[in-house]
């Protein structure tokens, strides 16, 4: 394992520690709210500030940026990494077992490593550039689904952008026509992570922050797997859109996303 990918792994083990004894004490729990229906918690915070200090003991010229503490500019600004600490906040203080750490490692812009750890389940899904990706040190590989029929989708609704759901729906009522099923499980990062290893067979979502996707795309690339905006570009990290799969379905989703979707979702 390359020493800076044994570092994200080592911070997001410190802070699965943190957020699994916090999960067990709920009445410990402090939440605010960020903006309307997003949350925040004491152990979003407590859990970030355990992974910057961890990274920063081995690299502590390097850059941040961080869902709760914002950007870090350090010494060394071509590299950066980029941590959501608890992605899948709403079911962490609801109780619901559904949660992780993300963490990415950028250099120049280019995502070089990344690590994912649900610390309830102990799965921790690992990937550099060029090596291929793991799930708890076996290799991980996209579902070989060849178009939509018979597939299982995953997906997060819009809470942030409410105004493009009747948009969203016909995507979705598209997609469920041909699909077996869908998911809406609440956390981006575990959805990425689970087209990667195959248990999903395409995830796609609108709105997000580069903190949600930064580690999951990664780990869906060496996994075999394509990540694409809503148009079939490399504009995700700007519109937050994103679609991933492998290159097949991927193929199909984008076809009846085209047929859908303003254009303003395609930009």
């Amino acid at each position: 394992m390359h020493a800076m990918l044994n570092i994200a792994v080592r911070a997001a083990r410190v802070a699965g520690r943190v957020i699994t004894k916090a999960y067990g004490n709920p009445q410990n729990l402090e939440v605010e709210s960020k903006s309307l229906h997003e949350f925040v918690t004491n152990v979003d915070r407590a859990a970030e500030e355990a992974i910057i200090a961890t990274i920063q003991k081995s690299y502590p010229k390097h850059s941040i940026m961080a869902e709760e503490s914002g950007i870090i500019v350090g010494e060394d600004a071509d590299y950066q990494w980029v941590i959501d600490p608890l992605d899948g906040t709403t079911n962490f203080m609801r109780g619901i077992p559904h949660f992780c750490v993300s963490i990415a490692l950028t250099v120049k812009g280019v995502t070089h490593h990344a690590a994912i750890y649900d610390p309830l389940r102990d799965e921790l899904f690992t990937a550099s550039r060029g090596a291929g990706a793991q799930l708890n040190g076996f290799r991980t590989r996209v579902a070989g689904a060849k178009n939509l029929e018979g597939t299982l989708l995953a997906t997060g609704f819009p809470f942030r952008m409410k105004h493009i759901l009747p948009d969203y729906q016909k995507v979705f009522a598209s997609f469920f026509e041909e699909a077996a099923d869908m998911r809406r499980a609440g956390s981006a990062a575990l959805d990425l992570a689970y087209v990667a290893c195959g248990r999903l067979d395409g995830y796609w979502e609108a709105g997000l922050n580069p903190w949600d996707t930064a580690a999951g795309v990664l780990l869906v690339r060496e996994s075999g797997g394509m990540v694409t905006d809503f148009a079939g570009g490399m504009n995700y990290q700007k519109s937050g859109n994103i679609v991933a799969a492998n290159q097949k379905v991927i193929q199909s989703m984008l076809i009846k996303m085209r047929k859908e979707l303003p254009e303003s979702l395609l930009d």
